[in-house]
């Protein structure tokens, strides 16, 4: 029987108690009753998220699959939401991109995931991870280890390309081709030519990198308010007005409007294709996110990936430790990667994983990873920092956005303004300029 539930250890042990003792009654008058002895409590180690309940209780089926795996007496993985205050971080933490610069601001309050393998003689190979879902770190020195990566690319509805007189197999490469393909789709009758989630991941963060267009220099101070960056959101604004460009919200409430056919493409980061292709009415297509053929030579830089990352806690004992580095490597076993980019769409981080889930997944399930890691090639912006990560950045920059949407001001005025604001609560919290180091 499993150590994994004592309860049922303990009620077995009574029930088998009862029936003994009832057996030797007529005997047992010298005899003192039997005792039933419950098996020790599993010692448990804390992991905690800021998940949702629907995405806390996928999570929860990938650690229930660890705990079934420990020995007897082995530590378990307890998840447990996290609190607004705490005195430390819980053993093992998850960073979801809206807290990661909490963390990476706050290093010295977690161990290196490196140093937990090497003290527990669990080492990884340099040449194991992938270097482009590691966003800043390096490969023999990991501080966290991703665990739900991912990167923008272009989906499409085939149907209505088709529908429209354009080509489904051959989706727009550049920003001058979306514009082509965008009027296309508005006479025909489609009221949504284009629309995206993320807007500040995908138009300030992606679409910088992709253009080599740094959004901060090495000293920390933002300037994603250069030409690339004012072009684009201009742009943006004129397709606005003209109803080429629809917008939704500063998440992914896009999504749902191409998922019900009312919007014919979509930018948004490549896991959703696991929900997108199962849209009935939809032709999906996928491509990689549109670049500038008119900037630096017209040679399109690469993606930046990002998503959940997985630190572990500083001061605790060895025996926790070890739990960790088994977790850890858990996490990176091939059949967990496959089931991470089947469940989720996320990117797999070894190479050995992602031999294994070509041959593991469907054409439909592969074409979007496809299209991701080819995204992520290739020379990128000098200093890739996410501003998306940067929470109170972030709001500023979608508030600015906003104004542009609506037409109250100019993309270069509100760029602008987004910078400076920006650096304000830079200069007020001078520990998130530790996030360039990411």
């Amino acid at each position: 029987m499993s150590l994994k539930s004592p309860v049922l250890i303990l009620v077995a042990a009574l029930s088998l108690g009862v029936a003994n003792s009832a057996l030797s009654a007529p005997k047992a008058a010298k005899a003192a009753p039997a005792k039933a002895v419950a098996a020790p409590a599993n010692h448990e180690v804390e992991f905690v998220h800021q998940l949702s309940a629907s995405d806390a209780g996928r999570l929860a089926v990938l650690v229930e699959r660890f705990n079934s795996q420990q020995a007897a007496g082995e530590p378990l993985v307890r998840l447990a939401r996290a609190e607004a205050q705490r005195k430390k971080p819980a053993l093992l933490n998850l960073a979801t991109p809206g807290t990661m610069a909490n963390f990476l601001a706050n290093k010295s309050a977690f161990k290196p995931v490196y140093k937990v393998l090497k003290e527990n003689g669990d080492a990884l190979s340099g040449n194991d991870l992938s270097a482009d879902l590691l966003a800043g770190e390096k490969r023999d020195r990991l501080n966290a280890l991703p665990v739900a990566f991912s990167t923008p690319v272009l989906f499409y509805n085939k149907r209505l390309f088709r529908q429209a007189g354009l080509n489904p197999d051959t989706p727009p490469k550049t920003w001058r081709e979306m514009q082509d393909v965008a009027g296309a789709l508005m006479d025909y009758g489609i009221a949504c030519p284009y629309t995206s989630s993320w807007p500040t991941w995908v138009h300030i963060d992606n679409m910088s990198a992709v253009s080599g267009a740094p959004v901060a220099d090495s000293k920390g101070r933002l300037g994603f308010n250069g030409l690339p960056q004012v072009k684009h959101i201009a742009m943006l604004a004129s397709w606005h007005k003209a109803r080429y460009f629809q917008t939704f919200g500063r998440a992914n409430e896009a999504d749902s409007h191409f998922y019900s056919g009312e919007c014919a493409m979509l930018t948004s980061d490549a896991w959703a294709n696991n929900i997108l292709r199962d849209a009935p009415g939809v032709e999906l297509g996928v491509a990689p996110l549109p670049y500038h053929d008119d900037l630096f030579g017209a040679r399109p830089g690469h993606t930046l990936a990002a998503g959940a990352a997985l630190w572990v806690g500083a001061g605790y004992k060895a025996k926790d430790y070890k739990v960790a580095a088994r977790f850890i490597r858990f996490l990176l076993a091939p059949d967990i990667q496959i089931e991470l980019a089947r469940a989720g769409g996320f990117l797999p981080l070894t190479e050995t994983a992602r031999t294994a889930i070509r041959s593991a997944l469907l054409k439909d399930e592969e074409q979007a990873l496809d299209v991701a890691y080819a995204s992520l090639q290739g020379k990128g912006a000098a200093h890739p920092l996410r501003v998306s990560t940067l929470d109170p950045v972030r709001l500023i920059v979608d508030e600015e956005l906003e104004q542009v949407w609506a037409n109250k001001k100019p993309a270069k005025a509100a760029l602008d303004t987004a910078v400076k604001r920006g650096n304000s609560v830079l200069s007020a919290k001078p520990a998130l300029k530790k996030v360039l180091s990411f």
